[in-house]
Protein backbone atom coordinates (compact mmCIF):
# COMPACT_ATOMS: atom_id res chain seq x y z
CA UNK A 1 0.00 0.00 0.00
CA UNK A 2 1.56 3.10 -1.01
CA UNK A 3 1.22 6.48 0.78
CA UNK A 4 -1.27 8.15 -1.14
CA UNK A 5 -3.76 4.97 -0.21
CA UNK A 6 -2.64 5.16 3.05
CA UNK A 7 -3.69 8.67 3.66
CA UNK A 8 -6.96 7.83 2.04
CA UNK A 9 -7.94 5.09 4.25
CA UNK A 10 -6.49 6.82 7.19
CA UNK A 11 -9.07 9.42 6.53
CA UNK A 12 -12.33 7.65 5.64
CA UNK A 13 -11.72 5.35 8.53
CA UNK A 14 -11.51 8.18 11.35
CA UNK A 15 -14.05 9.57 9.74
CA UNK A 16 -16.46 6.94 10.03
CA UNK A 17 -15.22 5.27 13.34
CA UNK A 18 -16.74 7.82 15.75
CA UNK A 19 -16.19 5.69 19.15
CA UNK A 20 -12.99 6.78 21.06
CA UNK A 21 -11.45 3.74 22.22
CA UNK A 22 -12.41 3.60 25.83
CA UNK A 23 -16.37 4.42 24.55
CA UNK A 24 -15.93 1.31 22.19
CA UNK A 25 -13.87 -0.54 24.73
CA UNK A 26 -17.09 0.03 27.29
CA UNK A 27 -19.41 -0.84 24.64
CA UNK A 28 -17.46 -4.25 23.38
CA UNK A 29 -17.87 -5.17 27.77
CA UNK A 30 -21.55 -5.36 27.44
CA UNK A 31 -24.40 -8.13 26.98
CA UNK A 32 -25.49 -6.09 23.83
CA UNK A 33 -22.59 -5.87 21.92
CA UNK A 34 -21.65 -9.65 22.56
CA UNK A 35 -24.99 -10.67 21.48
CA UNK A 36 -24.89 -8.99 18.14
CA UNK A 37 -23.20 -10.13 14.73
CA UNK A 38 -22.26 -12.93 13.25
CA UNK A 39 -20.87 -15.72 15.40
CA UNK A 40 -18.83 -18.38 14.13
CA UNK A 41 -19.01 -21.76 16.37
CA UNK A 42 -20.77 -20.02 19.41
CA UNK A 43 -17.65 -17.99 19.87
CA UNK A 44 -17.19 -13.99 19.42
CA UNK A 45 -18.93 -12.38 16.86
CA UNK A 46 -16.56 -10.86 13.94
CA UNK A 47 -17.93 -7.35 14.58
CA UNK A 48 -16.94 -7.93 18.25
CA UNK A 49 -13.28 -9.28 17.79
CA UNK A 50 -13.00 -6.32 14.85
CA UNK A 51 -14.01 -3.64 18.03
CA UNK A 52 -11.12 -5.21 20.17
CA UNK A 53 -8.76 -4.29 16.70
CA UNK A 54 -9.99 -1.47 16.41
CA UNK A 55 -9.09 0.24 19.78
CA UNK A 56 -5.73 -1.35 19.42
CA UNK A 57 -5.34 0.34 15.90
CA UNK A 58 -6.81 4.22 17.68
CA UNK A 59 -4.17 3.90 20.47
CA UNK A 60 -1.72 3.39 18.26
CA UNK A 61 0.66 6.01 16.64
CA UNK A 62 -0.04 6.64 13.42
CA UNK A 63 3.48 5.92 11.99
CA UNK A 64 3.51 2.54 13.64
CA UNK A 65 0.73 1.02 11.71
CA UNK A 66 1.41 -1.79 9.68
CA UNK A 67 0.22 -2.72 6.22
CA UNK A 68 -1.98 -5.49 8.16
CA UNK A 69 -3.51 -2.58 10.24
CA UNK A 70 -4.49 -0.19 7.15
CA UNK A 71 -6.23 -3.82 5.43
CA UNK A 72 -8.56 -3.55 8.60
CA UNK A 73 -9.26 -0.28 8.55
CA UNK A 74 -10.23 -0.47 4.82
CA UNK A 75 -12.64 -3.62 6.45
CA UNK A 76 -14.34 -1.12 8.64
CA UNK A 77 -14.87 1.55 6.23
CA UNK A 78 -16.50 -0.97 3.69
CA UNK A 79 -17.76 -2.25 6.38
CA UNK A 80 -19.87 0.62 8.18
CA UNK A 81 -20.73 1.94 4.45
CA UNK A 82 -22.17 -0.62 3.56
CA UNK A 83 -24.26 -1.21 7.17
CA UNK A 84 -25.55 2.38 7.04
CA UNK A 85 -26.97 1.86 3.55
CA UNK A 86 -29.12 -0.71 5.19
CA UNK A 87 -30.67 1.93 7.89
CA UNK A 88 -33.86 0.58 8.90
CA UNK A 89 -37.24 2.68 9.48
CA UNK A 90 -38.12 4.13 12.76
CA UNK A 91 -36.08 4.36 15.93
CA UNK A 92 -32.71 2.86 15.96
CA UNK A 93 -31.90 3.05 19.63
CA UNK A 94 -31.76 -0.62 20.54
CA UNK A 95 -31.34 -2.55 17.38
CA UNK A 96 -29.02 -5.01 16.59
CA UNK A 97 -28.07 -3.22 13.20
CA UNK A 98 -26.98 -0.08 15.60
CA UNK A 99 -25.09 -2.30 17.90
CA UNK A 100 -23.50 -4.06 15.41
CA UNK A 101 -22.29 -0.86 13.73
CA UNK A 102 -20.98 -0.12 17.15
CA UNK A 103 -19.00 -3.21 17.61
CA UNK A 104 -17.36 -1.91 14.19
CA UNK A 105 -16.65 1.59 16.29
CA UNK A 106 -19.69 3.79 14.84
CA UNK A 107 -22.55 5.04 16.46
CA UNK A 108 -25.16 6.11 14.00
CA UNK A 109 -26.84 7.96 16.69
CA UNK A 110 -23.76 10.16 17.43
Amino acid sequence: MDDGEREETWGEFRELVNMSPSDLEKWLATEESQEAGQHKDGGESTGHASGRRIVEILRAKKGDLSDDDYGHMRKVVGYVRRHLAQRPSGDVRDTRWRHSLMNWGHDPLV
